[in-house]
Parts: structure tokens; C-alpha cells; sequence
């Protein structure tokens, strides 16, 4: 539970008030049924492309990026390894964290960095935080160099992002989640796919309903007890691209 492990508050009054409030959003199915209606609907009006992190677009929900927020302050990782790097803006949302924490560095992943992105990244404020490498997340070269820059590391967090088929995020699942520390998160990005409604195609991208990250999820949870989905997080945000794609490391 992230929310009340972490808040300043540590009476037992203010804890319990909280619990209430989460148990409630996570009960509303009124309120649920409308938050995935307006997710449906943010998502063919590109809702998430609005929206930047110190100066970088950041192509995320508000309230995911709240998440991370809360995750990060709560792990205070040494790493965070992200596939999937875009414009940026992920990276640099953890790297400012990261600063605020005082240590840690971010490692981005992605098949195509683009050379403006690239440089933009790279004349952040932020980019002595930030480290890149261009290669698919699944490549053994790229998953050797990441692994090296995890050894050591006592807190690692994962957050996966980047091409959405069941295959490639089962691959990522299986190359990066074992790096991942006890009580730290491997987060899969848009398991929402799953939950699209039926007429919903992706004309331009291989994945869709039944071929997406909340199936490779499904299927990898089955072989790996070490990992629960914290269904916490899901309650208390209701709206996010990630639904049962927050997994917590509960055991080695």
C-alpha cells in the first residue's frame, strides 16, 4: 500500500481514514464504469499527448504519472530502467525525482531514440541522471548492458513501456523483472488494451484485444509468485493506462 506506507502521517486515525477512502473508490462500480467510459474516450481524443514533464512531452495520464511519483518517493531506487523513451519525458519525470531524492540514475531504453529527442534529452538539466541506449529492450546485447548496470544496485525499479504485444512484453517480463528489488514495482504500461471495447481496432499498431501487455502479464504472473499485482494503486487512481500492471516484488 503505497499511500499509507509512506505518508508523514503515521497515526492510526489518519491511516484508517485513508483505508476508507481507498475502499470506497475501489467499491464505487458506478464510479469505476465512468472512469474506464472517459479512459475509452481520452484515449481516441490522444487526451495523453497533452501534457509534458519539464519542458519534454510526456504521452502519459496525469494520474499515472502521480503514480510514479508516489512509487519513486516510496522505493527511492538507485536505478530505474524504463523501455520505451519517446520524447523523453518519462525519463526526465524520474530523473527529477530521482534529483530530489539525492542519488539514483535513470536508464532509458529504445529501439529508435531520435537524434532531436536525443539531443534534447541530453542538454536537459536533468541528463546527468539519465543514461540511454538505442537497441530493442529484447536484444541479448542490450539486456547484457542493462543487467551490468543493475549489478550492485540494492534498489531497482522497471517500468515497461515500449512495443505492446503479448510476445515482446513477455520477453521484457522475462529479461528485466529479475532485476527488480523486494518491495520495489516492475510496471507494465497500457495493459488497458486489453479492456478496450470489442470495436475498438489498432489499425496501425500490431497489438489490440488479446495480444497486448495485461496478457503477457497474466501469463508471466503464473510462473513467477515472487511478484502480486498491488491492486491498491489501481483502486485509489481508478483512471490509468495501467490497470493490474503494477507488480510489486513480495519475495527473492
Amino acid at each position: 500500500m503505497i499511500y499509507l506506507e509512506t505518508t508523514p502521517a503515521a497515526h492510526p486515525a489518519y491511516r484508517a481514514e485513508k483505508r476508507e477512502r481507498i475502499d470506497a473508490y475501489g467499491h464505487d462500480d458506478e464510479f469505476r464504469a465512468l472512469s474506464n467510459a472517459w479512459r475509452v474516450l481520452a484515449l481516441r481524443k490522444q487526451y495523453m499527448n497533452n501534457f509534458s514533464w519539464l519542458g519534454r512531452p510526456l504521452i502519459q495520464l496525469p494520474s499515472d504519472a502521480m503514480a510514479m511519483q508516489e512509487i519513486i518517493w516510496a522505493v527511492k531506487p538507485d536505478l530505474i530502467i524504463e523501455t520505451g523513451v519517446a520524447h523523453g519525458g518519462s525519463v526526465v519525470l524520474s530523473a527529477s525525482l530521482l534529483e530530489l531524492l539525492g542519488h539514483g540514475e535513470v536508464l532509458g531504453i529504445d529501439i529508435d531514440i531520435r537524434t532531436h529527442n536525443r539531443q534534447a534529452i541530453e542538454a536537459h538539466p536533468l541528463a546527468h541522471r539519465i543514461s540511454l541506449i538505442e537497441g530493442s529492450s529484447t536484444d541479448p546485447d542490450v539486456i547484457a548492458q542493462v543487467r551490468e548496470r543493475a549489478a550492485g544496485k540494492a534498489r531497482v525499479l522497471v517500468c515497461l513501456d515500449s512495443n505492446h504485444t503479448h510476445a515482446h512484453v513477455l520477453a521484457e517480463l522475462e529479461a528485466y523483472a529479475r532485476l527488480v528489488s523486494v518491495d520495489s514495482y516492475c510496471i507494465v504500461f497500457d495493459t488497458f488494451v486489453e479492456d478496450m471495447p470489442a470495436d475498438h481496432v489498432w489499425t496501425d499498431r500490431p497489438w489490440g484485444k488479446g495480444n497486448n501487455p495485461k496478457t503477457a502479464v497474466r501469463e508471466w504472473l503464473r510462473s513467477h509468485p515472487e511478484f502480486a499485482i498491488d491492486h491498491s494503486i489501481d483502486d485509489r487512481l481508478l483512471v490509468t493506462s495501467a490497470p493490474d500492471g503494477f507488480l510489486k516484488r513480495v519475495a527473492r
